[in-house]
């Protein structure tokens, strides 16, 4: 009896092995075909001679793959690894807010704190700012990337928390009133880590490498306050030239808060974890992490703290991207999956974004509502017309809706659009006044007076026409009297603005030259990144005196320039 048990207990061993075995097996066969759809996905990176991304997948509390693809060094031949040092750019605004969120918790501040209590030297605008208006972009104060470029800072220089400090002290006037409407504005992390540092008596980077980096052993983290720091393993952004070669993009600022954490994707997935077993912080400054931004009147905004709360195909989710010179970064978690992609690149051009989609998609298939498939719209087939047409619709455009400005051309028999600094699109012809872009869902209608002649286009997207009005060039007795020197003493800067071949150019000794092109009376637009407006300004006897600046999507509204008297 006793050897017919022994026998059947080694039998059901056996056969237990055999089935934990299969069972291995069959998860590795699984993971091995999701790491075959994951380096597709990554083919374009995945070479020697270009520069890549890390990638790291979380799931259920455990990394279940990591990554590298592509070259941390191009000079020195370096690949990426997962344990690659990246900047990670505004995906930092997360853990600036969760130091706020600790500090608060333990009783060293409260979030409707004004912020002058902390930072007197930020001017009293006669609104009160709170640190919770800085967390959720609700405060007003313009934004400081808009500030630096029209003050003539080029993108090689180095800025520091110093001098956004100094900026700030020198603004006169908000963009809005706080807690009036959600506008992203990088000046406020920055003044967060500001009040960090100042209410610990700490380094913001120490302070953050003390309390958040080593608890969740994050040692490959740190905020970047010294660019003269060395970073052993650290990837290097890179950009194109005009050729297509790659060429190295600046290395780094010592600007912390909103920006400046370099990390790997290694560590970043150790910080995801801490959101789901809130080991560091505890459960209540997690669920203030998740909790979203409130405006005066109620309404409530997607983003809290540091972070967007978004849905994507049915499930709610966590994140951000960040978007720096030479480097991109996009982290995304599901809370309910437990499932998370970090992706870090060095290349200005790589889309993280579009990447984490694709893995989401593969990993997830099973666990989330398929989406609707997109009713296939009807092919366009372009029609032969007579390039002559063409003449009369070149020019510029303006739509005052959106500030948009476009630039219709006549190239080599072609009908060209040009939107801001994106690469110039094809207009095909479905008639001899609309066309259409492929690949790209919009059209263009164009109308003429009475008389003919060409006056206005209208951009059709989905069910939505909005009207522009073609552009005349002003006379050069016109354009002269908007010629001379202009001060900003919010900036500290001037600008010189001169005729150059029947157009406005503004001149600073340190940047590139900035185009003006007329949008309507008195309002002509800039052509430089921050895609600029320039509002003249005229007294009782119709004299220019001077110009406002408002910069990119409104994020420094009402910079004033008063022009030199001769």
């Amino acid at each position: 009896m006793k050897k017919t048990l022994c026998l059947l207990s080694s039998f059901l061993l056996f056969t237990l092995g055999i089935m934990t075995v299969a069972g291995a097996t069959a998860a590795q066969l699984e993971q091995d075909s999701l790491t075959t759809k994951l380096d597709k996905l990554f083919t374009e990176w995945n070479k020697p001679d270009s520069p890549g991304a890390a990638i790291a997948i979380i799931k259920d509390g455990s990394v279940v793959y990591k990554g590298g693809y592509g070259c941390a060094n191009l000079e020195h031949n370096i690949p990426i690894t997962p344990s690659t040092v990246f900047n990670i750019a505004s995906v930092s605004k997360q853990f600036t807010a969760f130091a706020i969120a600790v500090l608060a918790q333990q009783g060293k501040l409260s979030l409707d704190d004004d912020i002058r209590k902390y930072i007197p030297e930020v001017p009293d605008f006669g609104k009160t700012i709170t640190i919770r208006h800085l967390i959720h972009h609700t405060s007003g104060l313009r934004d400081m990337g808009v500030l630096f470029h029209i003050a003539g800072w080029s993108n090689d220089d180095l800025i520091t928390n110093e001098h956004v400090l100094k900026m700030i002290t020198r603004q006169k006037e908000m963009n809005f009133d706080p807690g009036k409407q959600y506008l992203y504005c990088g000046t406020g992390y920055t003044l967060l880590a500001e009040i960090v540092a100042r209410v610990t008596g700490q380094s913001f980077r120490e302070w953050t490498k003390e309390n958040i980096f080593k608890p969740l052993c994050m040692s490959n983290t740190h905020f970047h306050d010294n660019h003269r720091m060395i970073v052993k393993n650290r990837a290097f952004g890179y950009n194109t030239d005009e050729g297509g070669s790659f060429i190295k993009s600046k290395s780094d600022d010592a600007w912390v808060g909103g920006i400046g954490l370099f990390t790997t994707v290694e560590d970043l997935a150790k910080w995801i974890q801490n959101f789901f077993d809130s080991r560091v912080g505890g459960a209540t400054v997690i669920e203030q992490m998740l909790r979203q931004g409130t405006l005066n009147n109620g309404k409530k905004i997607r983003y809290a703290f540091g972070l967007r709360i978004n849905k994507l195909k049915g499930l709610i989710t966590v994140g951000h991207i960040g978007n720096a010179p030479g480097y991109k970064s996009s982290l995304i978690f599901f809370p309910e999956l437990k499932f998370a992609v970090v992706i870090l690149s060095n290349f200005v051009k790589f889309n993280p974004s579009f990447l984490a989609s694709q893995v989401i998609d593969i990993y997830l298939s099973d666990q989330i509502a398929p989406q609707k498939p997109k009713p296939k719209k009807p092919e366009r087939t372009p029609v032969k017309v007579d390039p002559a047409i063409y003449d009369a619709y070149e020019g510029k455009y303006f739509q005052p809706l959106t500030d948009l400005l476009l630039t219709i051309t006549k190239e080599n028999k072609r009908l060209m659009v040009g939107i801001k600094n994106e690469p110039k699109l094809e207009l095909l012809p479905e008639s001899e006044t609309k066309f259409f872009t492929q690949n790209v869902p919009f059209q263009i209608s164009f109308q003429r007076d009475e008389k003919g002649e060409v006056t206005h286009i209208t951009l059709h997207q989905g069910r939505v026409g909005l009207r522009a009005k073609k552009i005349k060039p002003l006379s050069p007795e016109k354009l002269a009297e908007f010629e001379g020197d202009y001060y900003s003493d919010e900036l500290g800067t001037n600008y010189k603005i001169v005729i150059q071949d029947g157009h406005l150019v503004m001149k600073h000794r340190r940047i590139d030259d900035i185009h003006l092109t007329l949008a309507k009376t008195d309002q002509f637009v800039e052509d430089s990144f921050w895609y600029g407006k320039i509002h003249f300004i005229r007294d009782k006897q119709k004299q220019v005196i001077g110009f406002k600046y408002n910069g990119k999507n409104g994020r420094a509204r009402n910079l004033h320039f008063d022009k030199k008297k001769q």
